[in-house]
């Protein structure tokens, strides 16, 4: 889907091409004069500008030139029914991709606006695959080499280019602030503003000042207009956290600003129109929460037009020592302690553990660590008695030390599969009867 902008003077050829282009799944917003265009760009973005050259107002060549210069990798197409060499050469200079002449046939300007959008799409993701929106890994603080975590940074180079919502979803501790940062730092609104809000930390009424601001007297205590996070986000992202526990009277009004891309301010009945890319994040499971009522479908899906899933820390702890490669130099960094490293008992103690809490405990436990150590060093003494219980014997002896982890690692498995013992057993590589002994042993 992309956002088409048409401006064009002729009411009836205006609104057939924005009909046919919204039935083909687009998101279009018309204007009659260049003016009203232009400010239009100033407000919004857009992926395709159609526009005629003459027209009350600003030219078609003013929006071109608005366009390039706002707007520099969306698709500029000119419709006239005044072409000439002239024109044609000046809309091509400033970098109009394609140049018709009306009458036209509306089939025909729809193949060209989507062949026209695909091409763009293929460009800005080969841009993406060389560099230019390269992801830095180690900057968002998105560790791990698993296949499980390249699926997130896949879905995430996926999804950055395009101006599509998407819902990221995950336990807490995840990491789904880091990866909605991603997504902002890997898109082209990279160097506008990313706001964002936790919606299960503020009182119903404030945060609805906070999302859509709020005019003068709107409420006893606003004595002065106030924006909102919307209209502070700009033309950048705005992350909504725990979009779960958005309040219910609260939903329609969102679900009202992602159909329309317009706002209310408290007190006010003037729509303001906004241009922020939407990410929301949640811990919570919002299909199971649609059928209990507790929120609505039609604002799911909304939201959900792309989903990012992150694993729990559990289903990918072959990336726990990257990870504890990655904590460990940002927390000396901040406690102004020298390069810190962990004993082997502790490290193992470290990769037995269920991490209910994820990412986040893990770098909670390594903080309490090098807090407690009296050197360089974090040893078994220096984690949580929780951590050590399941530890593996301290001693030297190989034999109890692969027996110790092959149970535990043996009963991951399974809980990985959900208690399927005949899965897990194919997973594992042995038969069923040996799972079992393994059990006993």
């Amino acid at each position: 889907m992309a956002r088409i902008l048409i401006a064009d003077d002729e009411e009836d050829f205006r609104a057939s091409v924005a009909e046919s282009l919204r039935d083909a799944g687009h998101e279009v917003r018309e204007c009659a004069n260049g003016d009203d265009a232009i400010d239009r760009m100033r407000e919004e973005t857009f992926d395709v500008l159609l526009t005629d050259l003459r027209m009350p107002g600003r030219s078609g060549i003013d929006l071109l030139r608005e366009a390039a210069a706002r707007l520099p990798d969306s698709i500029l197409i000119v419709l006239t029914a005044y072409g000439s060499l002239d024109t044609a050469i000046e809309a091509l200079r400033i970098g109009a991709h394609d140049y018709i002449l009306k009458p036209t046939r509306i089939e025909a300007l729809l193949r060209k606006v989507d062949l026209l959008v695909r091409h763009q799409a293929a460009i800005a993701e080969n841009r993406f695959l060389r560099g230019k929106l390269e992801i830095d890994v180690p900057s968002n603080g998105i560790a791990g080499s698993s296949d499980a975590i390249k699926n997130v940074l896949r879905l995430i180079a996926k999804v950055a280019p395009t101006d599509s919502s998407v819902l990221v979803t995950g336990e807490t501790g995840t990491g789904k602030e880091l990866v909605s940062r991603a997504i902002h730092q890997a898109s082209p609104r990279h160097d506008l503003p990313f706001v964002t809000i936790n919606c299960g930390s503020i009182p119903e009424m404030l945060l609805e000042s906070e999302l859509f601001g709020h005019t003068r007297g709107a409420f006893t205590g606003a004595d002065r207009e106030k924006r909102g996070l919307f209209e502070v986000a700009g033309a950048g992202t705005i992350v909504l956290d725990e979009i779960g526990e958005l309040p219910m009277p609260l939903q329609p009004k969102l679900l009202r600003t992602l159909e329309n891309r317009e706002i209310l301010r408290v007190g006010s009945t003037s729509p303001i129109k906004i241009s922020a890319r939407i990410v929301a994040a949640t811990n919570r499971d919002l299909r199971s929460m649609v059928d209990k009522g507790s929120f609505r479908l039609d604002l799911y899906y909304r939201l959900n037009v792309f989903e990012i899933p992150i694993p729990p820390l559990r289903e990918r702890v072959q990336d726990i020592r990257e990870i504890i490669t990655h904590l460990m130099d940002r927390l000396c960094r901040r406690l102004n302690r020298p390069v810190a490293t962990i004993d082997p008992d502790a490290l193992r103690a470290l990769e037995l553990y269920r991490w209910p809490g994820n990412v986040r405990e893990l770098a909670n436990v390594l903080e309490r660590g090098l807090i407690l150590a009296d050197g360089p060093r974090i040893g078994i003494g220096e984690l949580p008695g929780i951590l050590t219980q399941g530890a593996p014997p301290a001693e030297d002896d190989l034999k109890a030390a692969r027996k110790h982890f092959e149970s535990a690692h043996v009963r991951r498995v399974i809980e990985k599969y959900g208690g399927d013992k005949q899965q897990a057993a194919r997973a594992l590589g042995i038969d069923l009867s040996s799972l079992y002994r393994k059990l006993q042993e």
